[in-house]
């Protein structure tokens, strides 16, 4: 099977969207519209490498979204120009010379799915050219500057051209390069292969397969997204750790580094709170424990911020499609008082984990000086979580 190389046209401003950041950042379920939009190529066999074309200025922001869903192996981000036409050339440039197809994509088309992908890609390699799209059902009213009507536009063979649009890669060069001769712009891949005279065949789409542009839009996506996903599936974890208390130790927990005469010692910054919630997400997904991914053998955790590990372990849960409900984690030390310090490890956990403060529970206890913890040799943590499943 002749492999494909994806380009993702995530460039655009996200103007109409009144959003601050590009719409292919704005989330869907809780995951951005760009990662929905990647995962579905991902599933595509036919599909070799992915090309994401972003602003230049979220070049760096776009890498580092990928690597957190570990979606940076198979994709490489290269910054776009001022128009779409622009960012595919762009991107087209990317794509290897031995590499026969090539299917351009809207990064805010979130809802395509693979089995559309590969209709669209079989199409393409018989015809050399083909788009999703759909016939258009409504009727159409040419409209004046006064938003008088002029006239009915007849709709019987109007269709309404979608994403993925399936090229073979020599003859999308060809195009773009006739295209710039002739100074022409086209509004889509399409409209630059019938400027150069070249035919494109239609392959039939869904109306589902919205590209999100207006604020309205999401609301929709995600009742389509819903209806097409199983109920979430929600999995409980639950995590311990304990560690030493020793002189010329800092005492760090919950990411935060609590005045004490006397710290926990261990490989990395022996935050045994935040040890403990990542212990606990770890079991919740089904991926072992801490010491499976950060083994204390290993030199470069020592001396880590566990926060930094948190992140990582919220990464691989983010990988297997799941993401934090909430945790609640006791704190069992005789000393020091921790009640105090509590907001700001919350926010700080919080942050690392991706959810509001108020999804971290933190509580603290003594075992009335009894045991390891009540003689003060050492500091314990318990933490229980919710996952939730947040499939593509």
């Amino acid at each position: 099977m002749q492999k494909a190389t994806a380009i993702i046209a995530a460039g655009g401003a996200g103007l109409r969207m009144g959003t601050t950041t590009p719409k292919q950042f704005s989330e869907l379920l809780g995951v951005p519209l760009l990662i929905h939009t990647i995962r579905a190529f991902r599933q595509v066999p036919a599909i070799g490498a992915i090309i994401v074309v972003a602003p230049a200025e979220y070049r760096e922001l776009t890498s580092a979204l990928l690597s957190q869903y570990q979606l940076d192996d198979h994709c490489t981000v290269v910054s776009g120009g001022k128009l779409r036409q622009d960012s595919v050339r762009i991107g087209l440039a990317q794509v290897a010379g031995d590499c026969p197809l090539v299917a351009v994509h809207d990064g805010a088309r979130p809802l395509i799915t693979p089995k559309d992908i590969q209709r669209c890609r079989d199409a393409a390699a018989i015809h050399g050219a083909a788009i999703m799209a759909v016939p258009v059902k409504d009727t159409l009213k040419a409209v004046g500057a006064d938003t008088a009507i002029r006239h009915t536009v007849e709709r019987e063979s109007l269709w309404q051209a979608q994403t993925p649009q399936v090229v073979r890669t020599d003859l999308l060069k060809e195009a773009f390069a006739k295209a710039e001769q002739d100074d022409f712009i086209g509004t889509d891949e399409a409209s630059i292969l019938e400027h150069g005279g070249w035919p494109v065949m239609v392959v039939e789409g869904s109306e589902t397969n919205l590209k999100i542009t207006r604020p309205d839009d999401l609301p929709m996506a995600e009742a389509i997204l819903m209806q097409k996903q199983p109920s979430p599936q929600m999995r409980i974890g639950h995590g311990f750790d304990a560690h030493r208390l020793v002189a010329g130790r800092p005492l760090v927990l919950g990411g935060m580094k609590i005045p004490h005469e006397l710290g926990l010692l261990g490989h990395s910054d022996a935050d045994v709170l935040t040890h403990a919630l990542c212990d606990a997400i770890l079991g919740a997904i089904g991926a072992g424990d801490i010491g499976r991914h950060f083994p204390d053998s290993d030199p470069q955790y020592k001396g880590i911020s566990s926060i930094k590990l948190l992140a990582q372990v919220i990464g691989l849960a983010a990988a297997k499609q799941f993401r934090l409900a909430n945790a609640d984690i006791t704190v069992v030390a005789e000393r020091p008082k921790l009640a105090s310090h509590f907001p700001a490890m919350q926010k700080i956990l919080a942050e690392a984990c991706q959810v509001e403060p108020n999804a971290i529970n933190l509580k603290a206890s003594t075992t009335e000086k009894m045991g390891y913890t009540g003689r003060e040799e050492g500091i314990s943590a318990h933490a229980v979580v919710l996952m939730a499943n947040q499939p593509h």
